[in-house]
This record gives C-alpha cells, structure tokens and sequence, in this order.
C-alpha cells in the first residue's frame, strides 16, 4: 500500500512536533559489594582502595586518613581543586566538616570500574531542569582515580570551572 505525498507530508510534520521521549533515569546499584569483586586481586584491591577512600575521606571529611589513600604528590586534573595531597586537605578542609563514616558511599553508585593501575567510579546525580525549573533530570558523573604503589596518585572527573 503506497501512502499519498500528503499523508506522508502530515505524519512528519505531527511527529516533529510530538513530545520526545523522556530520558531513562540514571540510578544506582545497591550492591556495593558485588561492584568490588574482581577475578584479579589487583584489581580487587584497587576498587577497594578508591571505594574507601571515598567514604572515609571524601564523604566523611575525615581528612586524618589522606595518608593510607593519597599520594603525598598526588595530582588533581579538577580545575577547580588545587593538586597536591596537602592542597586537597586544606581545600576541602574548608567546605566540608567530618562526620562518621558510613559503611557504602551514600551517593547513588552506578559502577565501579578497574583497569591496569585506573578505577573508575560513576555516580547518578539530579538536576533542576533548566528548561522546566519545578523538574528535574538525572545524569552520570565519573570520578577515575591512578593507582600506584596502593596509593591515589592522580584523579580526573568532568568538572568545569565555575565562576
């Protein structure tokens, strides 16, 4: 059966302006514990590391603990984060306040992810909508972490500079 030109034309025209599909929401894996695990021990202890770190260090603002995680030359590619173990410290020192450490990362977990001397985690975060300010909307940040010598010596994420 061959469609006329404008019942074509019309379909089109209907299906630009139909409503597009809403995104699949970004959410976290409960199992922390399965995320961990590796056939590789290496690897195994790597995702540890990061994963401890995490809680102890950047969730719970113990900063006392930096050392058994960090690197004293550690290298920050966050630019809005100053390089450096100490500068880390004082940096977030001053934002955040220690709390108890939890027994998961409190922030949604997506993956975790470890390759050679790199780990990888990805986060569900939500968003206002800039389109509509009373929605919202979920995406995934990375935060990837060098490893060397059981110590973070280097990090990366998408952060951009703010003003």
């Amino acid at each position: 059966m061959k469609l006329p030109t404008t019942l074509v034309a019309l379909l089109f025209a209907l299906a630009a302006h139909a409503p597009l599909h809403a995104q699949v929401p970004v959410v976290g894996n409960p199992d922390h514990e399965s995320m961990l695990v590796s056939k590789d021990p290496a690897l195994a202890a790597n995702k540890r590391l990061v994963y401890d770190f995490w809680r102890e260090v950047f969730e719970a603002a113990q900063m006392d603990k930096v050392e058994k995680y960090m690197a004293a030359d550690y290298i920050q590619h966050n630019p809005m984060v100053p390089t450096g173990r100490q500068a880390f410290v004082d940096f977030f020192s001053k934002i955040r306040k220690p709390s108890p450490v939890e027994a998961k990362i409190k922030a949604p977990l997506v993956a975790i992810m470890a390759d050679g001397d790199l780990v990888m985690l990805a986060f569900a975060r939500e968003y206002p909508d800039p389109k509509d300010p009373s929605a919202k909307y979920t995406t995934t940040w990375f935060d990837m972490f060098r490893i060397k010598d059981g110590k973070i010596v280097e990090h990366w994420d998408p952060a951009m500079k703010r003003p």
